[in-house]
């Protein structure tokens, strides 16, 4: 079976990363998300229960609100994803 990669998840964390996310594990949270049928459910799963893994995602300085916001958006997350995300950031 050939196993194509999820692009738009690895694209998504990548844009994470470039707004000041640092993410723990990073290769295995793209390798979830790149098994996952629906990767904006895995991802959201990563995020509440992550860390029971290892799982984590740290603001760096000068994370923005508004820059996050418009990443969800830009992928098309469920409305209160972002306020999840948000709400688990380590700082």
């Amino acid at each position: 079976m050939i196993r194509t990669s999820n692009t738009e998840a690895t694209q998504f964390i990548q844009s994470l990363k470039v707004a000041g996310v640092a993410i723990s594990k990073e290769h295995e949270v793209i390798e979830r998300l790149e098994e996952a049928r629906e990767w904006h459910y895995a991802f959201t799963t990563l995020v509440k229960q992550g860390q029971r893994i290892g799982i984590s995602f740290l603001a760096n300085p000068g994370v923005q609100s508004a820059e996050l916001q418009r990443l969800f958006a830009q992928y098309k997350f469920a409305e209160q994803a972002e306020a999840v995300f948000e709400a688990s950031l380590l700082h």
